[in-house]
């Protein structure tokens, strides 16, 4: 009995991070890398790219969510296919997880717009590492032993349309859903569409003269879980100047404030950093959260309906 009691608020302690981690999307990644959020923006740069990012939540919290992403994606076939891979590694308090994903995405080009298909598939291996729990009572070590590790596979969709300055994209992350059975001591699969969670990112650029651009963007997410509904969204807006320097903040609604630097010493990279003030209970008990992102493209003049924006 008191082994299936921990196991329980092991599970519902890791489910609650996972999902809190999930709402709070990463504001530097997901603006300056949407193929994070969304498959069909694979190729979207129309040059082979690498990014390098991190981020740590809920920082002065022992086992708050840890990210750290490796990506990269190019454009096939005179542009008209896009190929992307995503290493991502996470941590959930005793959860840790390791993906690899794939993104394919078709291309529709006009004179004046882009429109992408997208598809994605994943592979996750997580388990969990019960023994860094502390036992309140000695005789509770031997039932803290760590899981096996489990082999989940999802699949994602994607659309991205643009013209000139404009953008806007749809997505669902998540095709599958799967819960951890505790009877059963491994994950099951549902296939449950009211279970999925649903993206839609739009914005535009506007110039303010020669030097200066503003994007002001939204993200909406909506997930839905029986007879709870809930809709999200972030409100963002930048102010870039000579394709150099970038500041940009963000609203999430009763999550958080966020705040973004990127600079450009060149064409070629770009460095972000983003720090996010939360503005839940939780903001009693932490300092924030960080984000870093390098990029790298190999190419020193990009044209793309939607550069300026990403």
């Amino acid at each position: 009995m008191l082994r299936k009691l921990i196991l329980v608020f092991v599970v519902l302690s890791i489910f609650c991070a996972e999902n809190a981690a999930q709402s709070n999307l990463a504001f530097a990644e997901y603006v300056f890398n949407p193929m994070s959020i969304n498959p069909a923006y694979a190729g979207g740069q129309e040059a082979l790219n690498f990014s390098l990012f991190y981020a740590q939540q809920w920082t002065g919290i022992q086992g708050s969510p840890k990210n750290m992403t490796f990506s990269a994606d190019a454009p096939f076939m005179r542009q008209k296919l896009g190929l992307g891979l995503m290493l991502v590694n996470e941590q959930y308090g005793v959860s840790h997880e390791n993906k690899i994903s794939t993104n394919y995405a078709y291309r529709i080009i006009s004179p004046k717009s882009v429109l992408s298909f997208g598809l994605g598939a994943n592979i996750k291996l997580t388990n969990s590492t019960y023994s860094d729990l502390i036992a309140l009572d000695p005789g509770d070590e031997m039932y803290l032993q760590d899981s096996k590790t489990y082999a989940l596979t999802n699949f994602s969709f994607g659309m991205h349309y643009s013209r000139k300055q404009f953008f806007v994209g749809f997505s669902i992350p998540r095709l599958l859903n799967h819960s951890f059975d505790i009877d059963q001591k491994k994950y099951v699969y549902q296939n449950d569409f009211s279970k999925f969670r649903y993206l839609l990112n739009t914005g535009f650029t506007v110039w303010a003269g020669d030097r200066f651009n503003i994007v002001p963007s939204l993200l909406f997410q909506y997930t839905s879980s029986g007879t709870s509904k809930k809709m999200l969204y972030d409100a963002n807006t930048l102010l870039c100047y000579n394709d150099f320097l970038c500041l940009g903040g963000s609203y999430q609604n009763e999550r958080a404030f966020s705040t973004l630097f990127q600079v450009k010493p060149n064409k070629q990279i770009s460095i972000t950093y983003s720090f996010n003030f939360e503005t839940s209970q939780l903001n009693t008990y932490k300092s924030g959260s960080h984000q870093i992102m390098l990029k790298y493209i190999f190419k020193y003049k990009v044209y793309a309906p939607n550069s300026l924006i990403f």
